[in-house]
């Protein structure tokens, strides 16, 4: 559910000076966070020359665990003069390539396996410069043209070793990037594969049991994706709640969050087991886990097909990131009603007063992304402008949060807290302390920031492979935080209130705000009555 700002800018809204700071970020915040996936996707259609400053934690120093490097144990790949030559590292470090190259040195052969991330950074890349089953084709031919020099050798013992590294590669390539294999070309050339390695093994040969077991994890992780696409498709648009015509208010034995959870912590706990858990059954406010590796690389291949004209990216892929940003959306809205939708003042402060510790206690656990979503929901115009409920706010609290989203310099003061978050995580004994959710809109612009800032080819040719070692860090590193398991105990009935509570429209959050503060200026007056005489005319 995307929002509409021309729409606010239209009404006219004018918090003024004594909205206690909250309408200072209002327009900061929507311009850097809520741009929607989309508009980063397809409607950003030039860079400004003042990019971004990437931060610490974004450094384009490559850490040794992505290296490139090959395993001292499992020797070094063996190629021609020229292969040699195509592939370029400096200080131990692969930094650029040619695609041939690259691929080469995803290939095992009998002495050399490649370094499980130089696996998952190619794998995940190479879908920018060719799609999955071409690659897989690629990797086909390598591996036929190998098995036939060892066929000719008779050497038994080197072929079989040869095929189970091949099997390995190819349950990585399958557990990692399993939706690769929901194009039917993937999945022939992978069936073309692992055909041509049992050939010549026995019955019960290990080789064959691993592929067995290979396609019967492939075939359910396919699966359960099918499913998840069919319950998307069936729960796609959330609950919406317009409001009546001009009576926006609710009655007075309508349930608010107060009446469900009364203990911020509880509710930011909740929160957080909404970023994080995967429910058995997909609502339509999405979560972080059902985001992939490869759906990320999307905004990439998006770009690129843009800006070069041609098709990389399955449009249908990005939809995970969409629903994500929804949830986003969705939540600062929930925000927004609950507080419209109070009739008395007393109440609605008490109601700020409530989200601004649910706000905290997020940044506390480390999720970012949640109150990011809440601060965003108090900063709209039809809450900002309730000046006389702002008036008896105890505003501390919010101003710390709103220092911490402060938008100069590129989100500083968050990057520095995200930092720290970080730091804690890696160090952390228990699931508690391994909490990290960032503000996915930001992420999202990271890596878009980072491709476009540096070239996908270097002058000579080759493929910028540091650029894409960065890339990769980001999104593994944003994959590992939300694979952690969720240490809080679920509250269905909490959940299911966050997830499936009715959200008022933007006009319903206007009129919900006049008839609790009535406008106080021309501008206001004015915008209420054109918002009334729309609405009664749409009726």
């Amino acid at each position: 559910m995307a929002i509409d700002h021309g729409l606010w800018l239209h009404w006219g809204m004018n918090p003024g000076p004594s909205a206690c700071k909250a309408h200072l970020l209002t327009a900061t915040l929507w311009n850097h966070v809520q741009l929607g996936i989309l508009k980063v996707l397809f409607h950003i259609d030039c860079i400004s020359e003042t990019m971004p400053q990437t931060s610490v934690l974004f450094s384009s120093i490559l850490r040794p665990s992505c290296s490139g490097q090959v395993q001292p144990s499992m020797g070094e790949r063996g190629g021609g003069a020229s292969s040699s030559r195509d592939l370029i590292f400096q200080d131990g470090c692969l930094i650029s390539g040619s695609l041939e190259a690259l691929i080469e040195h995803l290939v095992p052969t009998v002495d050399y396996y490649p370094d499980k991330t130089y696996i998952f950074t190619f794998l995940l890349s190479s879908r920018v410069f060719i799609p999955p089953h071409d690659l897989l084709a690629r990797v086909g031919q390598i591996c036929l043209e190998q098995r036939q020099q060892l066929e000719a050798g008779s050497e038994k013992a080197k072929l079989k070793s040869f095929s189970a590294k091949i099997v390995q590669l190819l349950k990585e390539w399958t557990e990692a990037f399993p939706y690769d294999f929901q194009d039917e070309k993937a999945m022939a050339e992978l069936k073309a594969i692992t055909y041509r390695l049992t050939q010549c093994e026995e019955e019960n040969g290990t080789v064959k049991k691993a592929i067995t077991q290979m396609m019967q994890s492939l075939l359910l992780s396919l699966a359960a994706r099918s499913q998840l696409q069919e319950l998307r498709e069936k729960l796609r648009s959330p609950a919406l709640d317009k409001g009546p015509v001009l009576k926006a208010k609710p009655p007075a034995t309508q349930k608010d969050i107060l009446g469900m959870c009364c203990d911020p912590l509880v509710l930011a706990q909740q929160l957080t087991h909404i970023e994080l858990v995967s429910a058995t059954v997909c609502l339509p406010r999405e979560r972080v886990c059902s985001i992939h590796s490869e759906d990320l690389m999307q905004i990439i291949s998006h770009v690129d097909s843009r800006d070069n004209h041609r098709c990389r990216g399955d449009l249908t892929k990005t939809y995970s990131l969409e629903a994500y940003d929804n949830w986003f959306n969705c939540l600062s809205m929930l925000v927004a009603t609950e507080v419209c939708r109070v009739v008395k003042k007393k109440h609605r402060t008490r109601m700020l007063e409530f989200f601004i510790d649910v706000a905290r206690e997020c940044f506390n656990i480390g999720n970012f992304n949640s109150m990011m979503a809440i601060i965003s929901g108090m900063n709209l115009s039809p809450v900002a402008r309730l000046k006389k409920t702002w008036s008896k706010v105890k505003t501390a609290k919010f101003d710390v949060l709103e220092h911490h989203m402060d938008p100069s310099s590129n989100f500083c003061n968050y990057r520095t807290a995200l930092q720290g978050a970080t730091q804690r995580s890696q160090m952390a004994n228990s699931n508690r302390e391994k909490i990290v959710i960032p503000v996915f809109n930001l992420f999202i612009k990271d890596i878009y920031f980072l491709h476009k800032i540096h070239t996908n080819h270097l002058p000579n040719g080759h493929i910028n492979f540091k650029k894409f070692w960065e890339i990769s860090r980001l999104i593994h590193e944003f994959m590992t935080w939300t694979q952690v398991e969720c240490p809080f105990e679920k509250d269905k009935k909490i959940q299911s209130y966050l997830l499936t509570a009715p959200i008022y429209s933007e006009e319903a959050l206007f009129i919900a705000s006049f008839e609790s503060e009535g406008p106080e200026n021309h501008m206001e007056k004015d915008s209420w009555k054109t918002l009334r005489t729309t609405l009664l005319n749409r009726a």
